[in-house]
């Protein structure tokens, strides 16, 4: 019994090791409002994707190339509140981009390779939501 149970400690060590090393992206700050940003491989991706629950927006960001779908970096992004001023302007450093927003209405603006997307935001309190940008 004790060699089965080394064995399982062993086993259940090495398995949850591997979350750890997946580790999210440290966070940054735009206008005194928190982010992360990244998702650039698969476990950085997952561990972005499993935090995003305890955040209040996620934005996804990708483009149609050859036909298809595919995650992009380095698109800028801008967020206006309903007085149009900039409350937030910072680089994704991958396709995810979690962003601490306060409830209220707000307009996301993404430029990507000269290209401009608008999508209207509203943020409500105790929930998460995810916003997909898509450039053709």
């Amino acid at each position: 019994m004790k060699h089965f149970l080394n064995h399982f400690l062993a086993y259940f060590i090495l398995v949850f090791s591997g979350f750890a090393l997946a580790q999210i992206p440290g966070t940054q700050h735009s206008e005194g409002i928190a982010y992360i940003s990244g998702g650039v491989g698969e476990e950085e991706s997952a561990a972005i994707l499993a935090e995003a629950k305890q955040w209040p927006v996620l934005l996804e960001m990708s483009q149609l190339e050859n036909g298809r779908g595919v995650w992009i970096f380095g698109a800028q992004i801008k967020i206006t509140d309903q007085e149009q001023k900039t409350i937030f302007n910072a680089q994704a450093d991958g396709p995810y981009m979690l962003i601490n927003l306060a409830p209220g209405s707000y307009q996301v603006i993404g430029s990507y390779q000269g290209a401009e997307q608008k999508r209207n935001l509203i943020v409500k309190a105790d929930s998460s939501q995810k916003l997909n940008i898509f450039w053709k």
